[in-house]
């Protein structure tokens, strides 16, 4: 028994030898890469002390460098501005000066076409205080006169109306009268006093007419008769 012991012994020995051995292995590989983590963090250590020395300066003159920018772009909108605000004044002055010279001047192609129309009624004057006047040519120059009025006033878009024998049209006619007619239905346009005008299909002045009415009735005496 005590043989076997003794040759336990032994082997128990060399297993603690061997255990012993292993942890101080794996110790010294930690502590191994402990040492290499800590050169890299040492290497890394400068560096980022350098990268901090050199962050406000960098900074710096990034931000100098956006607002310089900045500024441009104020200076660039500020521009823009006053040319949108010169343009607008010169816009509204444009306006008021064309609006101005439409209310001047409105009349100025009507006022052409009249002209003519003044000459012919001063040559018929002048034909009509002549010695022997000849009527018959006073009345073809007095009808192309009228003519030149009319064609005149329809440039300019003035129309006449003149409704005889139309149904009355209230928007249009002014009825003076109403006479009693056998022979047209009622509210139809009998006569014509004056005639009426239109600008561009706007009223300026209606016609004044007379309307026909109904007869009266007979007398029921009459009728009994």
């Amino acid at each position: 028994m005590s043989d076997k012991q003794t040759v336990a012994e032994p082997a128990e020995a060399a297993g603690d030898a061997g255990t012993a051995e292993g942890v101080e292995a794996v110790e010294s590989t930690e502590t191994t890469k402990d040492e290499s983590d800590a050169a890299q963090a040492a290497e890394a250590t400068p560096e980022s002390g350098s990268d901090a020395g050199d962050d406000p300066a960098t900074r710096l003159t990034a931000l100098e460098a956006e607002l310089e920018q900045a500024r441009r772009e104020a200076e660039e909108q500020q521009e823009q501005l006053l040319r949108t605000r010169a343009d607008m004044d010169n816009l509204r002055k444009r306006t008021a000066r064309d609006l101005e010279n439409a209310h001047k001047f409105s009349l100025e192609r009507f006022a052409m076409e009249l002209l003519p129309v003044r000459d012919s009624l001063e040559l018929g004057l002048d034909a009509a205080n002549a010695d022997g006047a000849d009527v018959t040519k006073l009345r073809e120059g007095s009808e192309l006169t009228l003519k030149m009025l009319t064609t005149a006033l329809e440039k300019s878009g003035i129309v006449e109306v003149v409704p005889e024998g139309e149904k009355f049209n209230p928007d249009l006619h002014q009825a003076m009268a109403t006479q009693p007619s056998s022979e047209v239905d009622p509210g139809q346009v009998m006569t014509v006093y004056q005639k009426g005008y239109t600008l561009n299909d706007r009223l300026l002045r209606p016609a004044l007419v007379i309307v026909s009415a109904a007869p009266p009735s007979p007398p029921a005496d009459a009728e009994g008769a």
